[in-house]
């Protein structure tokens, strides 16, 4: 469960800190061994990069390398924090006294940190050659072709589903959860519930007496219900949208 919901947890922060991801690995690139003043800067901060990506390279360039980022966020940190998470619960980190030991928690995190950052190295490789990728007025760096899908690939829709479907079960699974307690909850002989007093009510009583994985709970299963429910409707919305502007329109 450490893994799973580490790695989730950073693929749902990565999908709103991509745009960031590109913005810098453009910002690296520019000017790559030459001496300042001798190059031209397409970018001349954060601000002006994000713009000027969006204007020249589209929206949807903001978010180059989006799922190498994931697969590589969920790697990295579903190993790290839960190979960390393996060892706190094995008790490693505290001594045959009880204590917590600052020695064996840094090593248990220099290991975790260690297999994570190996395992998503080429991953790592992968997204930032995608990102580097502009149009030739901007460009910076070297710049690789690579195509994960051709355009107007099914799998570009099926992609994009399935990395929406991520997002929506980590944001929506605590709704769903408290949900699920109020529709089930015992009530007296005017039907008010015992338990709870309402959805903002059973999402706080979760998460004091459970903590915050208490609003979690039943994430996989969430997934594998909302994930193919979520993939298979833009699937079939982005499909029926490309049939209807090629043989109607």
């Amino acid at each position: 469960m450490d893994f799973l919901m580490s790695g989730l947890a950073a693929c749902g922060a990565c999908v709103f800190t991509n745009p960031l991801e590109v913005v810098k690995t453009r910002m690296q690139l520019q000017g790559e061994l030459q001496a300042p003043g001798t190059y031209q800067r397409h970018y001349q901060n954060v601000f002006h990069a994000f713009f000027t990506i969006g204007k020249v390279d589209g929206l949807a360039a903001l978010q180059k390398g989006l799922g190498p980022a994931l697969v590589y966020q969920f790697l990295m940190n579903g190993i790290r924090l839960g190979t960390y998470g393996l060892a706190d619960s094995s008790g490693y980190l505290h001594t045959a006294e009880g204590t917590h030991s600052p020695v064996r928690s840094a090593a248990a995190g220099a290991l975790a940190g260690l297999m994570g950052a190996y395992l998503g190295s080429p991953i790592y490789m992968v997204k930032t050659h995608l990102q580097a990728q502009a149009a030739s007025e901007i460009a910076v760096g070297h710049q690789y072709k690579h195509k994960i899908f051709p355009p107007q690939s099914w799998k570009v829709a099926l992609a994009a589903a399935m990395v929406s479907g991520i997002a929506v079960v980590l944001a929506m699974t605590p709704f769903d959860v408290a949900s699920t307690r109020l529709y089930n909850q015992p009530t007296d002989v005017q039907g008010k519930g015992l338990m709870y007093r309402g959805i903002l009510d059973a999402l706080l009583q979760t998460a004091r007496k459970e903590g915050i994985l208490g609003m979690y709970k039943g994430i996989g299963a969430s997934y594998f219900r909302l994930g193919p429910h979520t993939i298979l409707s833009l699937f079939f919305w982005d499909q029926l949208r490309f049939l209807y502007h090629t043989y109607i329109k």
